[in-house]
């Protein structure tokens, strides 16, 4: 194995730990594989028996891999429990922003600020077995006890709301119907919908597998 070769990979590997990423070269199609796993790292630095995401690392690269000619698409893989709202939503915008064909696939489960995540890409697609869990915008800690208070929580499952609904097929109401449920989730409030209710609901667009959402993305690469 040639020098070059050798470090290629190592690069390749640390990218992977350290990031989470990997770019694809050997493929039909020279794609990006961005993975947004565990819970999504703010403001706050979480603990470091979290398995974390951190969004100071995720928007860089967002940036450098829409200005690299070199890369054609991007594949996100989500398995997130949520974490950071602001943060979240701040990924979401740059990935439905970019120019190149953008395809999400939510393995295990969406959970939280993981859906607007997810319908964040120009396709999204789900595990037969995974979950998207829909449910308010909820904060830990001290809490003043003013009108102010739910005011700013409003406005920002507003904004919440309002993105899911501009970038999938579901109707506010209907994403407020089930993220408002009291009758599913046992310590919350809110829905959790399986690969094929998601579909239905029209939150994702199709159920599928790793070979579908590549064959996707590559029709989606040609296409353009």
């Amino acid at each position: 194995m040639s020098n070059d070769k050798k470090n290629n990979e190592t690069e390749q590997l640390d990218s992977i730990k350290e990031l989470g990423v990997v770019q694809a070269v050997d493929g039909k199609h020279k794609i990006f594989c961005l993975n947004i796993i565990g819970e999504i790292e703010g403001h706050n630095i979480l603990p470091e028996n979290s398995k974390t995401t951190k969004y100071e690392h995720i928007i860089p690269q967002l940036v450098a891999i829409e200005q690299d000619n070199s890369v054609e698409g991007m594949l996100i893989v989500l398995n997130t429990v949520g974490g950071d709202v602001e943060a979240g939503l701040a990924l979401a915008e740059l990935i439905s922003g970019m120019k190149k064909p953008t395809v999400s696939f939510v393995l295990g489960g969406g959970h939280s600020i993981g859906v607007p995540l997810a319908v964040s890409a120009k396709k999204s697609f789900i595990a037969p077995s995974a979950t998207m869990t829909i449910h308010p915008v909820r904060t830990s800690g001290l809490v003043i006890g003013v009108p102010q208070t739910m005011n700013h929580f409003a406005r920002m499952q507003g904004r919440i709301t309002d993105f899911v609904v501009k970038n999938s097929g579901i109707s506010s109401e209907r994403f407020t119907s089930l993220m408002m449920n009291t009758g599913e989730l046992v310590t919350d409030v809110g829905s959790t919908l399986t690969g094929e209710d998601a579909v239905k609901e029209k939150l994702i667009d199709s159920v599928g597998c790793l070979n579908e959402v590549l064959d996707c993305l590559y029709k989606m690469i040609e296409n353009k």
